[in-house]
This record gives C-alpha cells, sequence and structure tokens, in this order.
C-alpha cells in the first residue's frame, strides 16, 4: 500500500502480531513432540545417567507446570476479556488470541506425553539433535 498508493496498510501491525502468535503456538507442540525445544543435552551428556534421568523429569514436569501456568493464564484473560476487540481491526479479543489458548494446551499435553515417555522408559533419554 505504502509503496504504491503512498498509504500505510492499516492494522498491518496488528496483523503481523496475530499471524506471529499463529505461527508460534501452532508450531510449539510440534517441535515439543520432535524433540527440538533447546535441552542444553551437551550439558546433559557429561551427567551420569541416574542423575541425568532424573534431570529430565525435572525438566520435563517444570515444563509442564510452566506450560500449565501459561494456559491458565490465557484462558482467565480471554474470558476477563470476551466483549473486547482489538484497537485497529476490531478482531474479537477471543479470535486474536486463540492461538494462545490452544498452543498452550497442546504444549502441556505434548510436554506431558514426553515426561509420561522418558518416566516408563526408567533411563535417561539419548543425546539427539534435531533441526525442525
Amino acid at each position: 500500500m505504502r509503496g504504491v498508493f503512498n498509504v500505510p496498510l492499516a492494522g498491518a501491525e496488528e496483523l503481523a502480531k496475530y499471524f506471529l502468535i499463529c505461527l508460534t503456538f501452532a508450531a510449539a507442540s510440534y517441535v515439543t513432540r520432535e524433540g527440538g525445544q533447546i535441552r542444553m543435552e551437551e550439558f546433559q551428556a557429561l551427567v551420569p545417567a541416574r542423575p541425568r534421568w532424573w534431570l529430565q523429569l525435572a525438566i520435563e514436569a517444570s515444563g509442564v507446570a510452566f506450560f500449565g501456568v501459561l494456559f491458565v493464564a490465557s484462558v482467565v484473560t480471554v474470558t476477563r476479556n470476551l466483549n473486547s476487540v482489538t484497537p485497529i481491526l476490531e478482531m474479537p479479543f477471543w479470535v486474536f488470541f486463540a492461538p494462545l489458548v490452544l498452543g498452550s494446551l497442546l504444549l502441556v499435553v505434548e510436554t506431558l506425553a514426553v515426561l509420561v515417555q522418558t518416566w516408563r522408559a526408567r533411563r535417561p533419554e539419548a543425546k539427539r539433535t534435531v533441526l525442525t
């Protein structure tokens, strides 16, 4: 718009924020499932097997707790602002933050699945670097 008509596109920043939220939270659970989250595997490789297993359990449990808090906070925020709209595009607030709510819920589920998998294995996960 600016290049052709010398007029800025109204709401471009708001739309960019929305798609950034969508992209980030839509991909986050997939990245967790595929093992692409930052794990500091080089540091973990220096720790003996049994303490490394406990460390991995603690990391996954703290991830479940963190993403659970994020999910609850996002649900509370959205429910308190159900009648609000975004300032420029006038998009309903719940639509704007729906990817955050859904993405954080999926992160809880995926991180919990990884925690259960690590617990059932009864041994630490081997080092694997995944670039997704």
